[in-house]
C-alpha cells in the first residue's frame, strides 16, 4: 500500500498543498472557555451538522487537557468568504444560538493562510 491509494485504503486523505499564489485558502484558530461543567454539551453543538458548511475544507474542534472549560477549534476554508457565507446557514446559525448561553469567553481568534497538511479535504476543483 503506497502513496495515495494506500492512504485511500486506510480510510486516510493524502496531504494537500496550496499551488500558487492564487489558492490563498483562509483559517481561523480560536480558544473559547465553557461554562463549568458545559464544556461537553458546548462541544457536542459544535460538531452537529458539520456537513452544511459549504468551503469548509477541515473543522477540527478539541478540548484543552489542561484546562477542563477550554475548547479550540481550527478551521480551514476555500476562502474568507466561506467563511463568512457560513454564518448564514440556518443549521450554524441555530449552532450559534445554542452554543452561546454555554460560553463563558471568547479569546481572539487567529487568522492563518494555510498552505496545506495531512488531513485537509481537497479543495474543489
Amino acid at each position: 500500500m503506497a502513496g495515495v491509494a494506500g492512504l485511500a485504503s486506510l480510510g486516510l486523505a493524502p496531504p494537500v498543498r496550496a499551488r500558487g499564489a492564487e489558492v490563498s485558502m483562509y483559517g481561523l484558530i480560536g480558544k473559547m472557555t465553557a461554562l463549568p461543567a458545559r464544556r461537553d454539551a458546548l462541544t457536542a453543538i459544535l460538531l452537529e451538522s458539520l456537513g452544511t458548511m459549504p468551503g469548509c475544507l477541515s473543522y477540527i474542534v478539541a478540548h484543552d487537557p489542561a484546562d477542563e472549560t477550554a475548547i479550540w477549534v481550527t478551521e480551514v476554508w476555500t476562502d474568507e468568504a466561506s467563511h463568512r457565507a457560513s454564518l448564514q446557514v440556518p443549521e450554524v446559525k441555530e449552532a450559534i444560538r445554542r452554543g452561546m448561553p454555554l460560553i463563558a469567553t471568547f479569546d481572539d481568534a487567529q487568522v492563518t493562510t494555510p498552505v496545506g497538511g495531512v488531513g485537509l479535504a481537497a479543495r474543489p476543483a
